[in-house]
């Protein structure tokens, strides 16, 4: 069996990982393949041509540079056994909280609370894409990802509108206590989510890049805490527009990558 080292330029996110990882499953002789990503770098363990996996990863156009090739011993790939099921813990923590905070931000009229519940949706998306990345077949993973993508587009735009909406009509201050409270807990939850993968101490690409998208919702969590307290020091809704409406780009972002894994 041979192995090739490619280093990616452009893998820097879930999205690529996912894309590069259908495109090569589909072709013969395809043993394995891992993810370096904070690196951008890809192993592919085969007994194939080179060649045909070269133009496969040219045709994704994320740049693609032949380090070495060379002989592995390597016969068997063992996934983590723990995997599925950190997997599915914060898949459910991730899908509770999109629930808590799109409810509580319904009732408390804060569209940045709206906001990240839907990216707390998108990650779970991402989480159940990772579960198909471990057993799955390519076809069932590009279905799903079509309907994630485009399930996130739409509510994405709906929640733009009333941002719209609210920004140019007389629209009540947002419950910034109801904000700051269910930001928090949110925040615990992917605090949780993040050392319950990190704990896992795996190296496979979903799992990392699983890794990544809950490092942003922290960033993000922190967003909406901001906003909070500059509603309640200002006496204006607009930072929680503005919060809302950056969530609201982030999510689209990531529902036009998801998209690509459908193609």
């Amino acid at each position: 069996m041979k192995k090739t080292t490619f280093r990616i330029p452009k893998m820097d996110c879930p999205s690529e990982e996912n894309l590069i990882r259908m495109q090569l499953e589909s072709l013969k002789g395809i043993k394995n393949l891992e993810f370096d990503i904070p690196n951008r770098t890809l192993y592919v363990y085969h007994d194939s041509e080179l060649s045909p996996i070269e133009k496969a990863l040219d045709e994704l156009k994320f740049g693609r540079e032949t380090i070495a090739t060379e002989i592995s011993g390597r016969t068997e790939f063992a996934e983590e056994r723990n995997q599925k099921k950190l997997l599915w813990a914060v898949l459910a923590i991730n899908f509770a909280f999109f629930l808590i905070e799109s409810i509580s931000g319904y009732f408390s009229g804060s569209m940045g609370l709206v906001a990240d519940s839907l990216d707390m949706l998108a990650d779970s998306f991402v989480y159940g894409l990772s579960l198909y990345a471990i057993d799955g077949s390519v076809l069932k993973k590009k279905k799903v990802a079509r309907m994630a993508g485009y399930f996130q587009i739409t509510l994405a735009v709906l929640g733009f509108s009333e941002v719209l909406r609210r920004l140019f009509g007389m629209e009540q201050l947002p419950g910034f206590r109801t904000m700051i409270i269910v930001s928090i807990l949110a925040l615990a939850a992917n605090g949780l989510s993040l050392y319950l993968l990190q704990r896992s101490k795996s190296k496979e690409a979903h799992m990392q890049a699983s890794m990544i998208f809950t490092s942003n919702d922290v960033i993000i969590n922190i967003g909406v805490i901001i906003a909070a307290i500059l509603v309640a020091f200002t006496g204006s809704g607009l930072p929680d527009l503005i919060i809302g409406s950056i969530v609201f780009l982030i999510v689209i972002r990531g529902a036009l990558k998801i998209l690509k894994l459908g193609r």
